[in-house]
């Protein structure tokens, strides 16, 4: 394959579509910084992947049309991360749930990847997820999206479909729900504590609520998590199906 103009401007799309993809997804290599490990890893991946399945551009283009295909190639890298940004929502959702009901929330850690405060209950559905993602080599159906993305969406040639703003919105939404639906059984659990914390301050106004209610909702709340713990299983096989559909329905509505 000789050096070109054409070809050096399609690696370079495949290594912006690369990029976004891995500085947005949660668990290739978002954080606070660049570090040397992602910029080798991104480059990688790139020359891998061009080898494999790349071809020059039939010409040179100016400097605003290749702008554009940038921007282009941006957008299906940030799509991609999207997906596993909104199965990932759902743990998320669950942890935040059950944090503030708990009253855990008062006691916030900062997330070294996002920089922000998250609560620790959150933190450890987080880690679980990682680690059943990773188990099932959750990592590897990111690679193998990326790599259909450049036959289904070829670059400089993305078609962004109408059905991708219902699509996004409809994953959205499922995902939003099903952390409530994963949260569901320690919530229940948590919200009969409240009311009967409520009849205990109604039957026994001596007792100060704010100091047993607390004490209480912990120790309720851990204990329905490690008892109903043998349903993360079974749960977590739900969110890794839905992100093996969501991507391949990533790839179709942008498909040309």
């Amino acid at each position: 394959m000789a050096f070109s103009i054409p070809l050096l401007e399609a690696c370079g799309l495949y290594l912006v579509r690369t990029s976004a993809l891995f500085l947005a997804a949660p668990l290739l290599g978002s954080g606070t910084g660049f570090s040397s490990y992602k910029i080798a890893l991104i480059i990688g991946i790139t020359v891998a992947l061009f080898l494999s399945s790349g071809e020059p551009l039939p010409e040179s283009v100016g400097a605003i049309e290749y702008g554009m295909m940038c921007m282009h190639e941006v957008m299906v890298g940030l799509f991609l991360a999207f997906v596993l940004q909104s199965v990932l929502m759902v743990v998320r959702v669950a942890g935040e749930l059950i944090g503030t009901e708990m009253a855990f929330n008062m006691a916030n850690i900062v997330d070294p990847n996002t920089g922000i405060q998250t609560p620790l209950i959150t933190q450890v559905y987080e880690l679980i997820f990682f680690l059943g993602l990773l188990s099932v080599n959750g990592h590897h159906w990111l690679l193998r999206a990326l790599g259909s993305s450049f036959s289904r969406a070829p670059i400089g040639g993305v078609s962004i479909e109408k059905g991708l703003l219902p699509m996004t919105i409809d994953l959205f939404s499922r995902m939003f729900g099903a952390g409530i639906t994963f949260a569901a059984p320690v919530l229940v659990l948590l919200l009969m504590v409240s009311v009967l914390i409520g009849l205990l301050a109604r039957v026994v106004p001596q007792i100060n609520v704010m100091e047993v209610g607390f004490n209480i909702r912990v120790a309720v709340g851990l204990l329905a998590i490690f008892l109903f713990s043998p349903f993360i299983a079974p749960a977590m096989d739900t969110l890794f199906e839905q992100l093996m559909t969501g991507l391949d329905d990533c790839l179709d509505s942008l498909e040309v």
